[in-house]
Formats: structure tokens, sequence, C-alpha cells
């Protein structure tokens, strides 16, 4: 059954990777099946319903063509309300929602943000889930694909950021 359900995952994700028109969002359980298949790196929207911000990246940074066709090839991508009730088990401990005052968090956002709880997040994640950055804020679609492709790249591993973004041109073989 278990391989089966793999098996689905990994043909819908193929299916509509094709078809490049979204992004391919999935659970946190999703990703981790998916990546004991194929190893990649995870990227990670940390959101809220109620922000305006995340609703704008979403309609537009996350929805362009480039970014959308990158991020299916070289992540999996978790969307991630950062207010969700469910309980998250990950890496053998399990993560709740924390209620304080009108709203709450959930201990998986705090985790990932190291505390700091602004929406949109992104996260990015390296091959087994350990955190490599994270960053607060909306991002354009110019901004995002430096970054996506900082990380995706493993020219973190190697390049001041500094240095990365202000040479973005000619490492990269160009914009966008």
């Amino acid at each position: 059954m278990k391989k089966l359900l793999v098996a689905i995952l990994l043909i819908t994700i193929c299916l509509t990777g094709k078809a490049q028109k979204e992004i391919n969002w999935m659970s946190w359980e999703q990703a981790v099946e998916a990546s004991k298949e194929e190893k990649r790196k995870f990227v990670v929207d940390v959101y809220t319903e109620w922000c305006g911000w995340c609703k704008k990246m979403d309609a537009t940074t996350f929805k362009d063509p480039q970014i959308v066709k990158y991020v299916n090839e070289n992540y999996y991508a978790i969307k991630f309300d950062a207010e969700q009730k469910e309980d998250i088990a990950l890496n053998g401990k399990v993560y709740k929602f924390n209620k304080t005052g009108k709203r709450g968090y959930h201990q998986l956002a705090a985790e990932i943000t190291r505390g700091r709880l602004s929406y949109p997040t992104v996260v990015f994640l390296d091959e087994e889930l350990g955190l490599i950055q994270s960053i607060p804020g909306y991002r354009d679609v110019m901004s995002f694909t430096m970054i996506m492709k900082y990380f995706a790249e493993d020219f973190h591993t190697s390049v001041p950021w500094k240095n990365y973004s202000r040479n973005y041109q000619v490492l990269t073989g160009g914009g966008h």
C-alpha cells in the first residue's frame, strides 16, 4: 500500500511538473515521502491565511513560469500555514499548534524561522531537512530567482551573498 501511494505521488508530481503552470506545492508528509525516492532541497512557503503580502507573492512571484519550472525541477516545495492546527511529525518529533492571544502559531513554523514569525517567510532546507536559511518578507520575481538559485546551486556554500548578488548576471549566465 505504501509503495502504491509513493508511486501515485511521484506520477502526480511528474504529470503536474510537465505542465509547469504552477508550483507543485506539497504537504510536509508528501515532500518527505518524495525525498525518499529522489534527494532534493526543500523550499517552504511559510504563510498565513490573513497575510496580504503572502497572497501577493502567490499571485505574482510563485506564478512566474520560470520560477515555477525551476522550483519544480530543483526543490520539493512545501506550502505551510504557520497557524495550522494539525500536528506534524518530522524527524522523530511531533510539532503542535500553540494558541497565544487571538491566534497562535505552529511550533514547526517557529523552529524553521528561528522564532522570527513574519509572513511571508521562505525557508530553504537541505536534502536532510536541515535549515539552510529563512528569508522573511515579500520577494519579487527577480529577487526570488536570485535567492532560489543561490541555494539550489550551492553557491551559499562558497560565495558570500554580497558577492553573489553583485555578480549574479556573471555567475548564473544572466538574469531570469
